[in-house]
């Protein structure tokens, strides 16, 4: 028996709901993690994705942008959401599977432009976000059985881009948001899980930008979608795959899905 999570920002639930349809046919995951839902509660297109066989359902979001949810084929046993840097921008969602496993959902915010906190707020507000991921993790994964998912707009390892001395002081790969990723791995005594199945001198990517429009084709790709495990969980991680293909898929996400299977 396994458990298969896949998380995924699908850059709007509602225009992406065949292509979510399509994930679950030929991945069959028991549950999906949405980033970027850009879809206000009211509207939430509950009765479709149940029909899809995702009858559980937690789900926070606005229109227009970001917005966070989590399907599942198995009922939760507890569902929760935190409001980060006293902003709520919907980034965050969270329930508790069967097995005790907790499973946290999150959309960072993606910086803006400009890589200095002075001059962006935009920024500053992204590395305040991931500062408080990590005290938050001090305190919150150790010695517990959790597995944190999502977009969090940062690649960063050198091989999480698709050309390190270019893209060094560019906002998602900069050296500040690296450091950042790696106090929150240290202080929730995390486990970046797909760099131990891809290590990290081999390139991994799951974001191609639109703004390119041969971004895919040349792989001009980074790593901004992760799955972060604790130590406890990771013994149980059979394998992490990135469906590079989606990419490819008409009117894709310029995301793709990120699968991890557990033993259940």
């Amino acid at each position: 028996m396994s458990l298969k999570i896949a998380t995924w920002n699908v850059n709007s639930l509602r225009q992406r709901l065949t292509h979510l349809e399509r994930l679950a046919e030929d991945q069959a995951p028991d549950v999906i993690c949405l980033q970027e839902t850009k879809v206000d509660d009211p509207l939430f297109p509950g009765d479709a994705l149940a029909e899809m066989g995702y009858s559980h359902q937690v789900f926070r979001g606005q229109k227009a942008y970001n917005g966070v949810a989590i399907l599942s084929r198995i009922p939760f046993k507890r569902r929760d959401h935190r409001i980060w840097c006293q902003k709520d921008d919907k980034r965050h969602v969270e329930v508790t599977l069967p097995g005790g496993l907790e499973l946290h959902n999150f959309y960072v915010p993606s910086g803006g432009s400009i890589p200095d906190p002075e001059k962006n707020d935009k920024f500053a507000h992204k590395l305040s976000f991931l500062e408080e991921m990590a005290q938050w993790a001090r305190s919150q994964t150790r010695g517990r059985k959790v597995l944190i998912v999502g977009d969090l707009n940062v690649a960063p390892l050198e091989n999480d881009v698709w050309n390190h001395k270019r893209l060094v002081r560019s906002i998602g790969h900069t050296p500040g948001e690296s450091q950042r990723i790696a106090d929150l791995l240290e202080a929730g005594a995390l486990v970046d899980a797909p760099r131990q199945f891809t290590p990290p001198d081999q390139p991994l990517y799951s974001w191609w930008g639109y703004r390119f429009p041969q971004a895919f084709e040349r792989d001009y790709g980074w790593r901004l979608d992760h799955a972060f495990a604790s130590q406890s969980l990771m013994p149980e991680i059979r394998r992490i795959e990135t469906l590079r293909d989606a990419r490819s898929w008409q009117k894709p996400s310029d995301h793709v899905p990120v699968i991890v299977e557990l033993a259940a």
